[in-house]
This record gives structure tokens, C-alpha cells and sequence, in this order.
């Protein structure tokens, strides 16, 4: 059966289109209005609801992503270019020999939360039930899945009970494992308008002193792990001065005493709190007061309490406050998980976890008929799948033979990725369908390889499901590059090969959210939480305009912003369920070989594994090389220095990474990014490094608590390299790429002087003009290499100790043709004019030494130093960096 899928229709002209950004789970709003060359100017929906215009630097920046540059344009079978009929051929092919020779269950899928929700939901249903394999996971796994577990044992349902209003409501907001300043910062600027607006006190609970935590009214640095013993004091608490809502434990709750019993073997008084969480029991109690003494508590929580191998513990430790004192479902207070990617939500409403079915359906007989009847499905699956560790440990082992991934680089955000990486080479087949042709897994290889071009954000025409339940239209504005596809139409067509043409006839995503919606009211009469009804007759052309709606949205009764305000659950007899947590444990213990805690986490200004964050020079420019934070005494102890290089150990891998020493991590623990991957750094991934042991409920890896190692790691030259094009780094070399004005920067260090950075540059530009300066008895050597009068190239190389800084050249090559001056600064190392600085502010492009200067012109406030050159007047991110900035008592009077 062949089904024609129209040509996507943008126009050429520059008409504003209105769609969702492709980031985190916040869901906002973005106007792009194409600029007919393939490019596109970016800004904030005024309109929606979830940021009234505002953007991040990330969301800012989307105009300076949407480049072709490394694009993944055409499929290719084995390294070689292909048809589409050729590779999909290949990949029916293998699925049915596959199946006939394994069963079908050693077919698996590997999703993502970037997908559209359409992509999903025919991903889904091919696999569950029509190819008949249970393993179909995420990487929002690695994400938000020990939230959706508490929340099932807790309400009986995946249910996110608040929206956002209850931000700007509530009067106290307690932030668990979210450093939300950096990695939701439009919500984190609501809260932030809330406390001038109202009053509100921020809370931040995290192990370490983050940026959102600087802006915090209380700072709960507690002991990794240990946040399920700060909740269960919390318990204890309450209930002991009498702060709980006994009608409402009493109506719609049940197991209360048993949770309280155990809170009380946990953290039975503040000053046991303490001693479990590593606390002072003053900071404690005042914490403890707090949350009892006031009716409006929002406690928002994120990955730093999922990302545990008792995430799910956590979840409901904070869960159990909520319920006990009733504030659940009432503006201003709940418990609000925030989702880290754009689509989680949209990815389990259509059963992308692997412990799910559709439209939040699980494997209850009775469910399982509802989905294999209304699909039709012949090979409807009747239990639940591997969840990503187990998967990736079956493909190990032998027992998972073909493998397709979808819009994730699990070589990069996996944990033990090294292991992942070897095991991909045994599978019979690897689909990768992916966006960038050069990102670690479209790099890997099986017997059978097969790489499949996606459309990228701009070119895909769907719906995402943000952290509020908000169901957004994300739209195209550009032409979809060279042959790639929508994955929806991939998959469908993939259906189609195999033998079910009847189910997978879409020729519209419009078409595939229909039938979705029709499935999530189908015998539903409000027995389950998820309920789109109402669009499931939507037309083609409401569907292209669509305004961004909340679920559920029956057919029966409209929408609610909030869930859960009558006091009925999705339990079989309508109560709440308090869940008794375990004790606090960490899933691996520190050794004296290794004698530190390694936790994992995101930076401002950069998205998971940097495939679309990495183009953009402003995005580069904060955090251009990977790091680990280190506090100060154990960077001495170990002869660590700031900017020094440091290699980072665990029992699973190890990365060199530059060093930032600071008070932000406690002693004994250690910070590292998620986003560096081998196209943009030697030996930065790191998910090689960590252990991933997985919650035993959720499935969650644990990737915040790796016992690891940390030694200097000694080379003997320091340095840069600017170029036009990127430049293939010699072997032994530590080096980090960052996009950078007018080509790609490169920060290295060798092992080898100045010499053979010379004879290097002669060699790699052959046939132009050098000029260079050397010392070679002091180890240093500069050199600049020009086209006529064209900058082509410049590198700067000095002794470990003195490395050169990049900001002068970069402003310098910024320019393709420069003046004598600027010849010879780039020669002498010194600027020819002041420059800007390093990048504070992402938003606007606003460097260190301009903010100093706007400083010490007399901007004593952040708001002045703001008014003066406009650093943190948009996301805020940057704000709690720029009070650092100011002199201590102007700090004080700033806060």
C-alpha cells in the first residue's frame, strides 16, 4: 500500500509563524519568522501562556541553530548512500527475518523525549502492537520516570496535579534537585516575580550551592541522597504540631499511619533529620516551620531527586507532605514535578516508557483488550518491556538483535556508554533516525547500519506536552533539507512494508493526532486521567491553528488547569495512596580509591548532548570547555588549580576536564556536565564514567551519585586555535571545540612545546602566508595564517601555567580581514581594542569586562547594571552571576 504524504507547505515569504521550543519541558511559546535563506528571526510568543514572550538564552539562540552544517541529508545503508526504498527495504527486511528467527521481542526501540507526540504514537503502536516487541523505552527515563512512578502509586495515575499559575500563587516554592535559575529559567523568573509580587520565599534543597540556590531564602545543602529523610522529618513534623488537614487524610487518603511510621524510624525529630541529611538542625527547623506554617507550598522537584536509584522514593516522600496537609489541587500549592525535555509529557500520554500502553494505559487485562481492539492490533503486547538499562544490558548480552533509536544519543547520555557502545556492534541491525550525521550514535556501528535523515526543529509539524500538561502545536517554518522525513511517516511507512497498510494510512500528522485522541476517551468515562476527547474530531485546518491547550479537555466537561481539587484520585476507590519510603541509602559507596561522589548535571546554556546548542556561537561562548567543579580543599589536597586540567575516574571510565574550584560542591563531592560529546571534545562524555545503578521501581538510572577519583592530569603546553573550518586535532592532544564568530575555536593542551606546534601549523596550511611569532626557550608560539588579506587561522601556545587567553582573538577573527593593528595583536597576544570579556550574559551577548565597566561606572544593583547594558534583563540566568560581580554590600543590598 503506498500513501502519499503531501509536501510540507511553508511559504517563501516571511510570515510569523507561531510554534513551541525545542528545549526543555517548560513549553514556550516562540514566534520564528523565516528570512527566506533558510534562516529565521526568533521571539517570544507574547501570547502563550507558559512564557508571555520571555525566552531563555537557549530559546533566544534558536535562530543561530537552524544551520545545515553537518546535517544528516540523505539515508545511508553500511556508510553508503541509499534510497529511501532501498534503506527501508532493508529495515522491513531485517524486522521480519528478525522476528521469524527470535521472536519478536528481540526487536526494541529506543525513543526520545524530542520526538513530536505524533512520531511517538506511531512509534508505539507499530511496535506494541503491531511488530509485538515490549521493549519500546526513552531517554525520559533518564528523565522524569521515577516522577511518573510515585505519581502512579500515589494517585493512581501519571498525574501532574498544578499548572504554572500556582507558581506566581504560591507563597512558599521549596525547589528539590532543580537548578532552576539555569534549566527552567522562565519559570524560575515567575518565581522570582512571585517573591516581589508577594512575598514569596524560595526554598532550594540540593547538594550543591547552585546559581538557583544563590537567589535562594533558604539553602538546604544537604548530603547526596538524603532528601527522602528531610521529607519524611517533614512528615513527622507535621503531624507532631498538628499542621496536617485530618478531614482531608481521613475523606481521600489512605495509608497515613504506616507512612508515618516509618517517617518516624527514618527522622523521627529535627535533630535526626539533621544528622541523616548532613544539615544543622537550625536550617532544618526553619525549613520545618515554614512549609508547616503556611497553607500555599508549591514544592517543584526535577531530576536531581529522579536521577537516583531511590528517585521514586523521593517523589513520594514529598508527595506524602502534600497529601497529609491537603495541598494538593489548590492554587498555589501542590507538588509540581518539572520535566527536563520538551516532549516527556506528549511521550508517555502515547506509552513511550516501556511500562506503559497508550493514552496512559498500562497491562491491566481490561486495558490491554481497550488498546488491541481499538488499533486492531493482531500483536498487541500483554506486558511490560526492558526499561533503557536493562535494555541496552539485553543488547549485551545477546538477546535484543535489532535496535532502532530515535532522536537520542544514548552514546553520550547512557551510563557505562562505553560498554553501550561495544554492545551496538553485535546487534543484526542499528537504525539510527537522527538529524546530525556526525553525533556519536549516527557514528556507531552492527552488522547492519542503517541511518535514516529526521527533520529538525523549524522543519516538523506536530504537538508537545509541556510540564503543565499544556498541549502546544509545534509548527514548521522551513523546508525539510535534502530527502529528510517526518519519523511519524517513516514508521508508518515502515507499518506499511511489513503488512498492515490498514494502520497505518496516515497521511497527515493531523490525521495521527486524531487517532490519538480518539484513544484517550475511548471507554473512558473518567476512569483515567488523560482525556483529549475533544479534539479527536479535529479538523486539518484546526489543527494548524490550534491554540495551546491544558488536558484533560473531554468531550464530556472542558478542561481543568488543576487536578484533584475534589479530593478523588484515579485509585480504584478514589483515595490517595501515602506511600512508606525506604531510608536513604547511597546505591554505591565511596571507597579510598574512590573517595568522592561525582554528580552529573546540565549548564545554562546548552541542551543534552549539544547537537543544536553547539552551533550557536553566544551558547558557546559561557562554558566553551567541559569542567569539574571541586571544592577548594580538595583541589588543594590533590594540587588542583583553577583552569588546571584534572582527570576524573570512576570504576566505568574516566574524562579530563578543565577545573573550577569552588565552594558550590561540598567536600568530598564532585560536579560534571552532561553536554560533551567526542565530535566536540576528546574525553568529556560522562556517561562513560557513571555506574547508572537503576531505581528498582521507576527504572531510573542513578546519575548523581558515582563513587570516582579525581588527580591532575599534567601536559606541557596550553592553547588555541581559531579556524575557519574545524581542524582534525593531532592524537595525545586534550582538546574541547566551541562555535565560535566566523568559524570553530579549539582549546588544547599537549604534551609537546612549541616546535611542534610550528612545524604543525606549516604543515596544516600549506601554501599560504604565516606569520608567526616564537620563543621557543620560554615555550611560547603564536601564529596568525591569512588567504591574501583573509584570517584563515590563528593559534596562541604558551607553558601550562601561562596559557594563552582566547577572548582578544576570537573578537579579532570575528572579522575576516583585519587592519595592521589587529595583525599584530594577533601576533602580541594583547587586544588591539578593549573587548567585552568572557560571555555573562547569553541573552544579549554581554561579556564580563563590559558588565565590570558598567560596575564601575556606578551601577551598584543588578537592575542598574541591567539598565547600563542590558545583561540580565531577559531570561535572568545570568543574574545570580552578575551579583557576584558587585561589591559585597552592594550585593547585600541587591538581594
Amino acid at each position: 500500500m503506498t500513501v502519499h504524504v503531501p509536501e510540507p507547505k511553508v511559504s517563501s515569504q516571511a510570515a510569523a509563524v507561531r510554534t513551541t521550543c525545542p528545549y526543555c519541558g517548560v513549553g514556550c511559546g516562540v514566534i520564528a519568522t523565516p528570512d527566506g535563506t533558510g534562516g529565521a528571526g526568533i521571539a517570544g510568543d507574547t501570547a502563550h501562556p507558559a512564557n508571555f514572550g520571555r525566552l531563555c538564552s537557549k530559546g533566544s539562540a534558536l535562530g543561530e541553530t537552524l544551520g545545515l552544517e553537518n546535517r544528516l541529508l540523505h539515508p545511508h545503508v553500511d556508510g553508503v548512500r541509499a534510497s529511501w526504498e532501498s534503506a527501508l527495504g532493508t529495515v522491513a527486511g531485517a524486522f521480519r527475518r528478525t522476528a521469524e528467527k527470535h521472536g519478536p521481542d528481540a526487536i526494541a526501540f529506543y525513543l526520545s523525549g524530542q520526538l513530536l507526540t505524533e512520531d511517538y504514537y506511531v512509534a508505539n503502536k507499530l511496535a506494541k502492537g503491531f511488530i509485538g516487541t515490549p521493549h519500546v523505552d526513552t531517554n525520559s527515563r533518564l528523565c522524569m520516570s521515577s516522577a511518573v512512578a510515585a505519581h502512579r502509586r500515589a494517585f493512581g495515575s501519571d498525574t501532574v496535579p498544578g499548572c504554572y499559575e500556582d507558581l506566581d500563587e504560591a507563597d512558599v516554592i521549596v525547589l528539590v534537585g532543580s537548578n532552576t535559575a539555569w534549566c527552567h529559567p522562565i519559570l524560575f523568573r515567575r518565581m522570582v516575580d512571585a517573591r516581589t509580587a508577594r512575598g514569596t520565599r524560595l526554598i532550594v534543597v540540593d547538594p550543591r550551592r547552585t546559581e538557583t540556590a544563590e537567589e535562594a531564602d533558604l539553602f538546604l545543602g544537604l548530603r547526596p541522597g538524603t532528601d527522602s529523610a528531610l521529607f519524611s522529618g517533614l512528615l513527622v513534623h507535621l503531624d507532631r504540631v498538628g499542621a496536617c488537614d485530618a478531614r482531608f487524610v481521613a475523606d481521600h487518603t489512605s495509608g497515613y499511619d504506616g507512612a508515618l511510621e516509618r517517617a518516624r524510624a527514618i527522622a523521627p525529630t529535627p535533630a535526626a533529620t539533621a544528622a541523616a541529611t548532613g544539615l544543622s538542625e537550625a536550617d532544618v527547623s526553619a525549613f520545618f516551620d515554614l512549609f508547616a506554617g503556611t497553607k500555599r507550598v508549591v514544592t517543584a522537584f526535577s531530576q536531581g531527586a529522579n536521577q537516583s536509584a531511590q528517585g521514586t522514593d523521593k517523589g513520594n516522600a514529598i508527595i506524602n507532605c502534600h497529601l497529609a496537609t491537603g495541598r494538593i489541587g489548590q492554587p498555589g500549592a501542590g507538588p509540581f514535578s518539572l520535566t527536563g525535555q520538551p516532549n516527556a509529557m506528549g511521550g508517555r500520554e502515547v506509552g513511550g516508557l516501556a511500562n506503559m500502553l497508550a493514552a496512559h494505559m498500562h497491562f491491566a487485562p481490561e486495558e490491554v483488550d481497550k488498546v488491541r481492539r481499538f488499533w486492531n492490533a493482531p500483536n498487541l503486547i500483554t506486558g511490560e518491556g526492558m526499561k533503557a538499562v536493562a535494555l541496552f544490558d539485553a543488547i549485551a548480552r545477546g538477546k535484543i538483535k535489532a535496535l532502532w533509536v530515535m532522536g537520542t544519543n544514548p552514546l553520550v547520555s547512557m551510563p557505562q556508554a562505553d560498554v553501550i557502545k561495544d554492545a551496538l556492534k553485535g546487534l543484526d541491525l542499528l537504525v539510527v533516525s537522527e538529524v546530525m550525521a556526525d553525533s556519536d550514535t549516527a557514528s556507531a556501528t552492527a552488522k547492519k547500519t542503517v541511518l535514516l535523515p529526521a527533520l529538525a526543529w523549524g522543519e516538523k509539524d506536530g504537538t508537545v506536552t509541556n510540564s503543565e500538561r499544556r498541549i502546544t502545536r509545534q509548527r514548521r517554518f522551513l523546508k525539510a533539507p535534502g530527502e529528510a522525513r517526518p519519523d511519524w511517516a517513516v514508521l508508518a511507512d515502515v507499518g506499511r512494508r511489513l503488512g498492515h497498510g490498514a494502520a497505518f494510512g496516515f497521511t497527515s500528522a493531523a490525521a495521527v493526532f486524531r487517532q490519538h485522541a480518539a484513544l484517550s476517551a475511548f471507554e473512558n468515562n473518567g476512569t483515567r486521567d488523560f482525556d483529549i476527547g475533544a479534539l479527536a474530531d479535529i479538523g486539518d485546518a484546526a489543527y494548524e491553528t490550534n491554540l495551546p491547550v491544558q488536558w484533560p479537555l473531554t468531550k464530556r466537561g472542558g478542561t481543568k488547569a488543576r487536578l484533584f481539587s475534589d479530593g478523588r484520585f484515579f485509585t480504584f476507590d478514589k483515595r490517595a495512596r501515602f506511600v512508606a519510603v525506604q531510608a536513604p541509602a547511597l546505591a554505591q559507596a565511596t571507597s579510598e580509591t574512590m573517595p568522592f561522589v561525582l554528580n552529573t548535571g546540565r549548564v545554562r546554556d546548552h541542551w543534552h548532548t549539544m547537537t543544536r546548542t553547539g552551533k550557536s556561537q553566544r551558547l558557546s561562548a559561557h562554558r566553551p570547555v567541559p569542567f569539574v567543579q571541586v571544592h577548594p580543599r580538595d583541589a588543594t589536597a590533590a594540587n588542583l588549580a583553577e583552569g588546571g586540567l584534572a582527570r576524573v575516574s570512576t570504576a566505568h571510565g574516566a574524562a579530563e576536564l578543565e577545573v573550577i574550584v569552588t565552594e558550590a560542591v561540598a567536600p568530598g563531592t564532585l560536579f560534571m556536565p552532561m553536554h560533551w560529546n567526542d565530535s566536540n571534545a576528546s574525553m568529556a562524555r560522562v556517561g562513560a564514567l557513571v555506574r547508572g545503578v537503576p531505581d528498582p521501581l521507576s527504572g531510573q538510572p542513578e546519575l548523581k551519585a558515582t563513587p570516582a577519583a579525581i588527580a591532575a592530569a599534567s601536559y606541557r603546553s596550553r592553547g588555541f586555535l581559531l579556524s575557519r573550518d574545524p581542524v582534525t586535532t593531532p592524537a595525545g592532544w586534550w582538546w574541547a571545540r566551541a562555535a565560535i564568530g566566523g568559524g570553530s575555536g579549539l582549546q588544547f593542551a599537549t604534551r609537546e612545546g612549541s616546535r611542534e606546534a610550528m612545524l604543525l601549523m606549516r604543515g596544516l596550511f600549506q601554501g599560504l602566508e604565516l606569520a608567526e611569532y616564537a620563543d621557543h626557550a620560554r615555550g611560547r608560539y603564536r601564529c596568525a595564517v591569512y588567504d591574501g588579506e583573509r584570517l584563515v587561522a590563528c593559534l596562541a601556545l604558551g607553558p601550562e601555567a601561562g596559557r594563552p587567553d582566547w577572548e582578544a582573538a576570537k573578537a579579532l577573527f570575528a572579522g575576516a580581514v583585519p587592519g595592521a593593528a589587529e595583525r599584530r595583536a594577533l601576533l602580541s597576544g594583547r587586544a588591539a581594542t578593549a573587548g567585552a570579556g568572557p560571555v555573562v550574559c547569553a541573552c544579549h551577548g554581554v561579556g564580563l569586562d563590559v558588565i565590570t565597566a558598567a560596575i564601575t561606572g556606578g551601577a551598584g544593583s543588578v537592575e542598574a547594571v541591567g539598565a547600563a547594558c542590558k545583561a540580565g534583563t531577559n531570561c535572568g540566568s545570568c543574574i545570580p552571576e552578575i551579583r557576584k560581580l558587585l561589591p559585597e554590600a552592594l550585593a547585600r543590598d541587591a538581594a
